[in-house]
C-alpha cells in the first residue's frame, strides 16, 4: 500500500498538474498570448459552444461559482469574451466570446498540443489510451462522489 500512495502522491498533490500548467503558462506567453491555463479551459469550452451561461461553464470546466466569475471578468477585461443579456431569461447572462477570443483559438490550440507532446513524450499510444481510460475512470468516481450520486 505505501508504495502505491508514492505513486499516486503526485497525482493527488496537482504535481503533475501544476508542472503541465507551467509549461502551458510558458507556451502560450511564447507565442504571444495573455492567457493562463485556467482561462483556456473556459476559452476552450466556448470555442465548441459559445454563448452559454455562466453555470454551464462551471459544470463543464468543475469549477465554482465566485472561480469562473473571476475568470470570466478577467476574460471580458482581456477582450476574448463578453457577457449579454440571456434573451430567455432575464436574471441570467450569456457568455460568448469576442473576434478577438475566436482569432486567438489557432495559436492557442498549437500551444496547447506541443505543451500535451512534451507532457506525452515516450508513451506509445497504448500507453496514453490507457492512461486516458484510467483518468476517465477516476475522475468520473470524484464527481460521482462530490455530486452525491
Amino acid at each position: 500500500m505505501q508504495q502505491d500512495l508514492e505513486l499516486i502522491f503526485p497525482i493527488i498533490s496537482g504535481k503533475v498538474s501544476m508542472a503541465i500548467n507551467r509549461v502551458m503558462s510558458r507556451n502560450f506567453r511564447r507565442d504571444g498570448l495573455e492567457i493562463t491555463p485556467e482561462q483556456w479551459t473556459v476559452l476552450a469550452f466556448l470555442w465548441r459552444e459559445d454563448g452559454v451561461t455562466q453555470q454551464r461553464l462551471c459544470d463543464a470546466t468543475f469549477k465554482d461559482k465566485p472561480s469562473m466569475t473571476r475568470l470570466i471578468d478577467n476574460l471580458e477585461k482581456a477582450g476574448l469574451v463578453e457577457r449579454k443579456a440571456s434573451p430567455n431569461d432575464r436574471r441570467a447572462n450569456l457568455v460568448y466570446l469576442t473576434e478577438t477570443g475566436h482569432c486567438i483559438k489557432k495559436k492557442a490550440e498549437e500551444a496547447v498540443q506541443q505543451t500535451v507532446e512534451t507532457a506525452l513524450a515516450g508513451l506509445d499510444e497504448e500507453q496514453v489510451n490507457q492512461m486516458r481510460n484510467t483518468l476517465r475512470v477516476v475522475f468520473l468516481n470524484m464527481r460521482k462522489e462530490v455530486e452525491g450520486k
